[in-house]
């Protein structure tokens, strides 16, 4: 009852539907980012908007604006830029990690007066997920079940063979580009539960997790849901009752599951192979 009781605050609602939407979006767009196998590239997106975000600070905008556009810009930068094959994958994400941070510290140093609290956007705090932040999750994550609905198996086809989606008439450049910037705005939103440093955490680990148990792509989307919302309501309820930061408790519940579903498969398995050798 009391743990109910808790919705009576503001704080801790939001928080909550904050969760059950980030579940939902990270859910979809991290099946695509890891069959795409395109991990990598979105830590050098999430790592990019950082330099948004000191900018945003320097000249009194919105922060999580200026993380947006520069996510935005690492991400079409990187899909141009990998399709015309003029700079190698791993250097440009360096070189994106790398200046995303560096111009992000520069303008914060820069800005006069108070210098920020940063904790919230490099480890996450989603006890601070305001309405407007709701609103924005909202309508992106309709816009994601929508676009993956739709073109589910078009999406399918791209993540495995772009050769095969190109003979059957597909689109596959606009596809592409269409994905790359759910991806930047999924993982721009995301910040506010798991933060810059802990966000991919939130696109892999619930796939990888369902991943242990089928390899359908429809399936390791549903379950990456239900594994992301799972991890998500118990690291919030721990992080309330324990006092700790919320972002990391997240992802380490979510890490906790991947573990105990792992050795969940492994003993299974051994079941299984034992139960056989006795017939």
């Amino acid at each position: 009852m009391e743990m109910i009781g808790l919705f009576q605050y503001d704080f801790f609602s939001n928080a909550f539907f904050a969760a059950l939407l980030m579940a939902v979006s990270c859910g979809l767009i991290g099946t695509y980012i890891v069959a795409r196998r395109m991990v990598f590239i979105s830590g050098g997106i999430t790592h990019a908007s950082f330099g948004g975000v000191g900018i945003a600070y320097f000249f009194g905008w919105p922060p999580m604006a200026g993380a947006a556009v520069f996510a935005l810009i690492a991400a079409l930068t990187t899909e141009n830029l990998t399709r015309r094959k003029l700079i190698r994958n791993d250097s440009l994400i360096a070189v994106m990690w790398s200046l995303g941070m560096a111009i992000g510290i520069i303008f914060i140093y820069l800005t006069p007066g108070y210098s920020p609290n940063l904790m919230s956007f490099l480890f996450g705090s989603i006890i601070t997920v305001t309405t407007v932040d709701l609103a924005l999750m909202l309508t992106l994550t309709l816009i994601v079940v929508l676009v993956f609905v739709l073109l589910y198996r078009v999406i399918l086809y791209v993540s495995f063979d772009e050769q095969f989606a190109r003979t059957r008439g597909i689109p596959v450049m606009f596809i592409n580009y269409l994905l790359i910037v759910l991806v930047a705005l999924t993982i721009v939103l995301s910040i506010r539960v798991a933060g810059i440093i802990l966000v991919l955490s939130l696109l892999t680990i619930p796939q990888n997790t369902a991943n242990l148990f089928t390899s359908s792509f429809g399936r390791i989307m549903a379950w990456s849901v239900l594994i992301g919302f799972s991890g998500a309501v118990i690291g919030l309820y721990t992080s309330y009752y324990l006092d700790i930061p919320s972002g990391a408790t997240i992802i380490f519940s979510l890490v906790l599951i991947y573990l105990f579903a792992r050795l969940f498969r492994t003993l299974y398995r051994k079941n299984n192979r034992r139960s056989v050798s006795q017939v």
